[in-house]
């Protein structure tokens, strides 16, 4: 770390630094079970390669994509073409003023941030694969020794996706992120509490915790790895997934609160965006007047008109 630089600085180049290409592990493990009779559920552990793209940065904001870059071994053990997924985006804002919080019942709401608490801070807000929001916290970065790492505040977060195929019981996830910059790459820890809500904002009031659990996400570099594939999609669709992100923003500007129909992800409703950015993918040319009334009407499907 060179010397001299400001707070700010030292921020910004640690929030940078998780730029690139990584191989990922993903371990969840329950720690403390609450529930009367307690089930010892099955870790979870996944792995990805993956890169981490600058989506803008604006000084005082940084916005990262993820992109999902596969390759499996067929049956014929040869290795197979890429398979490329957009994946979930964070993105940075230094002393922001607002962010937009998780109230459980597929809700969102913004919330004020008094100044005294955003001075030297900054906010991460999660973004799931439609560009949808996930979650929102803030926190400070650390640097000490050599180590750069940033403790969020504690959130709700809806349903996890490697969790709402195999779980019913619960419906919100409270939880902190610790981001450590290492020399190989970055380190996401998750500490979560699996509850149960009874109405947006509110948990039940009998047991409304079923277990608390332990997650880290590591990402290492990877040398050597082809991630022309994604550096494709990521171009040529970026245009078009900037509509989006604006599009969200638009409606969260108009509304307080905003409440989805269903899960992202358990009702689909990512599906028709994906499907109309796999086309500008596959080179195809797309009127621009025709794709921002695709995309008001893919996002207006998924809001309750009534939230």
């Amino acid at each position: 770390m060179e010397a001299n630089l400001t707070t700010f600085e030292r921020d910004r180049r640690a929030i940078l630094a998780m730029v690139g290409g990584y191989r990922v592990t993903f371990d969840f493990l329950e720690t403390v079970d609450f529930r009367p009779t307690p089930t010892r559920e099955r870790p979870y552990q996944s792995w990805g390669t993956e890169y981490v793209y600058v989506g803008e940065d604006r000084g005082n904001f940084i916005s990262l994509q993820h992109v999902l870059v596969m390759r499996v071994i067929g049956k014929d053990g040869k290795v197979t073409e890429p398979f490329v997924t957009k994946h979930w985006r964070q993105d940075w804002s230094y002393q922001d003023a607002t962010l937009i919080e998780y109230l459980g019942r597929e809700t969102w709401q913004k919330r004020t941030i008094p100044k005294g608490d955003a001075a030297g801070s900054w906010t991460q807000a999660v973004y799931q694969i439609d560009d949808s929001p996930r979650y929102e916290s803030f926190g400070r970065w650390q640097h000490v020794d050599g180590v750069s790492t940033s403790i969020s505040g504690e959130t709700w977060r809806p349903l996890p996706r490697r969790e709402w195929s195999v779980r019913k019981d619960y419906d919100v996830l409270i939880g902190t992120n610790r981001h450590t910059i290492t020399a190989h790459g970055w380190v996401q820890e998750e500490n979560n509490l699996k509850a149960v809500s009874k109405a947006p904002g509110a948990l039940r009031a009998l047991r409304p915790y079923l277990a608390r659990e332990y997650g880290v996400a590591r990402y290492d570099r990877t040398k050597n790895y082809d991630f022309s594939a994604g550096d494709r999609y990521f171009e040529r669709t970026g245009s078009f997934w900037d509509a989006v992100r604006k599009a969200w923003a638009q409606r969260f500007a108009a509304a307080d609160r905003i409440t989805l129909k269903a899960p992202v992800d358990q009702a689909n409703l990512f599906e028709p965006l994906f499907e109309r950015a796999q086309r500008l993918a596959d080179g195809k040319q797309i009127d621009s007047a025709e794709q921002a009334a695709f995309i008001d009407k893919a996002l207006d499907s998924m809001i309750l008109t009534d939230a």
